[in-house]
């Protein structure tokens, strides 16, 4: 029997990206035949194999580091070349550039060497177009053949792309054994201390795209910050190079930028990630959060259809260009709609942008989608009429959970069992009660029917949900992960409850309590908040969904409650993702293990996570906010100021936010007292009186 396929690993790989291109090699700079390596073009890959050798050796790793948002350096050693001894005087760099329909390298051969240099310097290429899942469920494609197009000039084709590459002033060899390993080479001879720089380019022609980059303009502010933890300010920076490298659109509407979800996997439309990264920058700005919602609202369903998930007023959940075939049985048709919670999530969003600012003349357009979007959650979301909002899968090869945890073992009780479906997933009631409240205040507000439907319904959610989901628990009262089919608690603990607070669903008792679980150390003992508690039986430092930990996870509940005044807990919290970020170069990754924070005294990678990842980068922007403590209310002409910044975390000052399209500064002294400058004159600041410093209430290994 053939061993099984598994699924490749990222964790040791350099991730470049300017979308809709994406490259993975290793720490030396080369892309290998092998896994995940190579250079991707939307949801294939169009490059399997870039080697750099110098007369036919490896050059030996030396560095690496990023230069600006889509580059990295690559320093190399060739310690065969040059003068004898100890010292190394021969070195190799490479420079990889990407862009969004290809990339360039410069090969820079530096001699300080007292004699002459004479080398051969060769690239050896390949090309799969190998679709995302397939190398995805480690399998493997056959290298194409290349054809010589022109002097230093390679082509492969097939399914409607055109790959080309050219190498300036390289001989190239595309015959025989070479057709599917081509090689491009350069003759070099260098006078004693001399320098010579190489140059290839990766050009891809890939009109059947469903994806494409969008105008090169930011589409957000960039804010300038200073902290007393310098941890947050190189964390933003690496994250907001990222987000800018992540932007999207659709080919027919180039202007509405959206955030791919992450590389290499999901580097396209998603509409839960994109949804929340998009509502993590409103502090930036609400022209993602606009392109976001109208991007899905075009594509906002119209009829019911189980083979794609699809519903009247449903939001799609992704979007690709052929069925994707992940192995496991897994088919997912090109647009499906397989999510329970993306069309809430984007009536929330939709709401909070109203609230930061976003014009009336670009919500009233979103309206009808916004009486949709509610009427899927009166009409189709409570397949049998209880009250709360539930999923299943019926086609057989859908996702079997259609939450943001939505691996298969993600919906587990306490003593391992798996739950079957249909599911009710406690933060889904949350968002569910949400959007109705939201979605209810955006109708008042455009003088559009039905606003006391929808404050009922969140009123019956309520009551159904304080009845069905709180149980006894190792710490006291908690709410279960979720109701199965036969509506029993699933009652493991995990960081789900934490996406409750500040939804309205809990009262101020119940919040408090999530607040003291949120804080255990079952759940809060490693860098952040884990998936699932520790005394859980299905808990697995490394499982995806039960006991990692995921960034976005944990800003949002930190978030959640900085905003309720939790502020030790959320500090706790906001430590985690920090000292997070100082292991991963700042470049936080979509989870990580849940291991113990003493265990090796740094987070252990997930290997198969994604990086950079949208709403892991955006979540420096939600820590951002959380810590300058700004929740503007614009229709109603307030802005609310609870920071968490000060005792315990330090000065803060953010310059270059937006409300309402202004730019606004907003300052946090070390005792935590915030002033906010540059307010529209239509919105009146309401500073929360500053924490007074509690015993034990300081972050572990705050940096100054």
């Amino acid at each position: 029997m053939p061993p099984p396929r598994l699924q490749p690993l990222l964790h040791d790989l350099v991730g470049l990206v300017h979308a809709p291109t994406s490259a993975l090699g290793d720490a030396a700079g080369q892309v290998r035949p092998s896994g995940v390596q190579g250079v991707f073009h939307a949801d294939a890959r169009v490059l399997s194999r870039a080697e750099l050798r110098v007369d036919d050796r490896e050059p030996e790793a030396l560095a690496r580091g990023p230069v600006g948002p889509h580059a990295a350096r690559f320093a190399g050693l060739a310690r065969w070349l040059g003068d004898p001894g100890p010292d190394p005087t021969v070195r190799v760099d490479r420079v990889r550039r990407l862009a969004p329909a290809g990339l360039t390298e410069e090969i820079h051969v530096v001699s300080t060497a007292a004699t002459g240099v004479r080398a051969t310097v060769s690239v050896d290429l390949g090309c799969d177009l190998a679709p995302i899942e397939l190398v995805k469920s480690g399998d493997a494609a056959d290298p194409l053949a290349a054809r010589a197009d022109g002097p230093g000039r390679l082509a492969w084709s097939g399914g409607g792309t055109t790959v080309t590459v050219t190498g300036e002033g390289a001989t190239v060899d595309a015959t025989g054994d070479r057709a599917t390993a081509p090689r491009l080479s350069w003759p070099v001879e260098l006078p004693p201390g001399g320098a010579v720089t190489l140059r290839w380019r990766l050009a891809v022609d890939d009109p059947r795209a469903v994806v494409t980059a969008p105008p090169a303009a930011p589409t957000w502010a960039r804010p300038e910050v200073t902290a007393d933890d310098r941890r947050l300010v190189r964390l933003l920076d690496r994250s907001l190079d990222d987000l800018h490298a992540l932007r999207l659109a659709e080919p027919a509407h180039p202007g509405d930028v959206f955030l791919a979800a992450g590389v290499p996997w999901f580097l396209t439309l998603f509409g839960r990630d994109s949804l929340w990264a998009a509502r993590m920058l409103l502090p930036l700005g609400t022209e993602l959060a606009a392109g976001t919602l109208r991007v899905l609202a075009r594509r906002q369903g119209t009829r019911v259809d189980p083979a794609t998930g699809e519903a009247p007023g449903k939001i799609l959940h992704e979007l690709r260009r052929h069925e994707f075939a992940a192995g496991a049985g897994l088919r997912l048709p090109p647009a499906y709609y397989g999510t329970v919670d993306a069309t809430l999530l984007w009536v929330a969003l939709l709401h909070d942008a109203w609230r930061w600012g976003l014009p009336a003349e670009q919500v009233q357009p979103l309206l009808p989608h916004l009486e949709a979007a509610l009427a899927w959650l009166g009409e189709h979301a409570d397949a049998d009429a209880d009250g709360l909002v539930e999923y299943v899968d019926t086609t057989g090869h859908g996702l079997s959970n259609q939450g943001w945890k939505d691996s298969g073992d993600a919906v587990r009780f306490r003593d391992g069992r798996q739950a079957q479906a249909p599911i009710v997933l406690a933060e889904v009631q949350g968002y569910a009660y949400e959007a109705a409240v939201a979605g209810a205040a955006l109708l008042d507000a455009f003088d559009r029917p039905g606003a006391d439907r929808w404050r009922a319904h969140a009123a019956r959610l309520a009551e159904r949900f304080r009845a069905a989901f709180w149980v006894d628990g190792p710490h006291g009262p908690q709410p279960a992960l979720a109701l199965d089919r036969d509506k029993r608690p699933v009652d493991s603990l995990t960081s789900n409850i934490g996406h409750l607070l500040g939804t309205g669903l809990l009262t101020a008792d119940e919040s408090a309590q999530v607040a003291r679980l949120l804080t255990t150390e079952s759940l809060a003992g490693g860098f952040g908040l884990r998936t699932m508690s520790t005394g859980d039986a299905g808990f697995s430092p490394l499982s995806y969904h039960c006991g990692s930990i995921w960034t976005h996870d944990t800003a949002i509940v930190l978030a959640g409650l900085a905003r309720a005044g939790f502020r030790t807990a959320a500090l706790g919290l906001a430590d985690g993702l920090l000292a997070a970020a100082e292991a991963f170069d700042h470049r936080l990754p979509e989870l990580y293990g849940g291991d113990d924070r003493g265990l090796l005294g740094r987070p252990v990678p997930y290997p198969a996570a994604c990086r950079p990842q949208a709403w892991s980068a955006a979540s420096a922007v939600l820590l951002l906010q959380a810590g300058v403590g700004l929740y503007p209310d614009v229709p109603a002409g307030r802005v609310r100021l609870a920071p968490l910044a000060g005792p315990g975390l330090g000065a803060l000052a953010a310059r270059n936010l937006r409300v309402a399209g202004t730019r606004v500064d907003v300052t946090v002294t070390a005792a935590g007292e915030a002033t906010v400058d540059r307010l529209p004159p239509t919105l009146t600041a309401a500073p929360v009186p500053a924490p007074r410093p509690a015993a034990g209430s300081g972050v572990r290994g705050s940096a100054g």
